[in-house]
Parts: C-alpha cells; sequence; structure tokens
C-alpha cells in the first residue's frame, strides 16, 4: 500500500489491478480493529465475526469488505463490490452536478431619463433572468449634471423593483457608488 499521487491509498490486488481509496473508507486488509459486524451482500446481517472469518467470507464470494460504519463499535463492514460501489458513487455525484443551478448575477443598465419604451424592453429582459432563476442587477448611470439629481435615478429604480415584484424581490437597496447606482433584484421562486 502506497499513496497516490493525489495522497490516496492505493492497494495493490491480484492481477496488477490498481483499487485507490480515499481517506475514509477502509477496504479488506486496511481494516485493522477485530471484531466487526457484518452485513452480507444481500443485506442480512451475519453478525460479530473476527476480522479473518469476515475476510474469508467476502473472499470466498468474489466479493470485498468495506467498512460503512468506522465509529460504532464494534464497526460495522458490508460485504460488496467495492468498484462497483465507487462507480454508482461517481455516477450519482455527476447526476448531481448536473441537475444543480448555478445562479448568476445578470446586469441591466439604466439612464435617469429613459424614455418608456425602453424601461419596458429592459424589464423584460430582467424579467426573463429573473425567470431562469438568476439574480439581477440594476445599474443606473448618471452622465454629467444628472449626477446632481440622483433623486430621478432612485425614482427609476423604484419604478424597476415594482415592475418586478410579483416575481422578485430586492435583495439590495439603491445605493450610490461615484457615478452610479445599483441594486440587486433576486428570485423569488428558486429552482
Amino acid at each position: 500500500m502506497f499513496r497516490g499521487p493525489h495522497g490516496e491509498r492505493v492497494l495493490f490486488v491480484s492481477g496488477g489491478c490498481a483499487i485507490t481509496t480515499d481517506k475514509r473508507t477502509r477496504v479488506n486488509r486496511q481494516i485493522r480493529i477485530s471484531p466487526v459486524r457484518v452485513i452480507a451482500s444481500d443485506g442480512e446481517q451475519l453478525g460479530i465475526l473476527p476480522i479473518e472469518e469476515a475476510l474469508t467470507t467476502a473472499e470466498s464470494e468474489g466479493l470485498d469488505l468495506v467498512e460503512v460504519a468506522p465509529n460504532a463499535r464494534p464497526p460495522v463492514v458490508r460485504i460488496m463490490d467495492y468498484g462497483k460501489f465507487k462507480y454508482e458513487e461517481a455516477r450519482k455525484a455527476r447526476q448531481a452536478r448536473k441537475n444543480q443551478h448555478h445562479i448568476t448575477l445578470k446586469e441591466v443598465k439604466f439612464r435617469p431619463s429613459i424614455e418608456e419604451h425602453d424601461f419596458d424592453f429592459k424589464i423584460r429582459h430582467a424579467r426573463r433572468f429573473l425567470d431562469e432563476g438568476n439574480k439581477v442587477k440594476v445599474t443606473m448611470m448618471f452622465r454629467g449634471r444628472q449626477i446632481a439629481h440622483p433623486e430621478m435615478g432612485r425614482e427609476v429604480m423604484l419604478r424597476v423593483a415594482e415592475a418586478l415584484e410579483d416575481i422578485g424581490k430586492v435583495e439590495q437597496i439603491p445605493s450610490m457608488e461615484g457615478r452610479t447606482m445599483t441594486m440587486v433584484i433576486g428570485p423569488k421562486k428558486t429552482i
């Protein structure tokens, strides 16, 4: 037994085939504590056996002895095909990652003197982003003398929040940073 390139334990078995184990799961001869509670491959409990007897039982079935509850007294081991078990676990993890939705922050920019059609157009974009489960950062950009009237920008921001209140909620109230005012709206429903 030696350490692999990523720090995992590597155990060689007959046929030159290497089985790697993670730091928590002990397999076959790595299990040192005796006696152990043994669960057969069909789920039936075989009782508390010495480790050598459990290993011979597993080897006679052509399967591995895998420690499933190391903190129990006595530790619980299961007779199973460890390679198949690891494959199934990796497949479940891949499937869970695939089904996961990552929330991203989308940005919609406005100006204080925005026309009604442009406002509606940008609201439709923000609504679509919220429908997809993403957060929307509403940015109000001030040019030239517009910065002297931040209340005009705040009014537009409040109109945006009002137009999207059925599908989103304000997570960050409007705040000024230099020549821009920002507000974050998150979706009401989570995907």
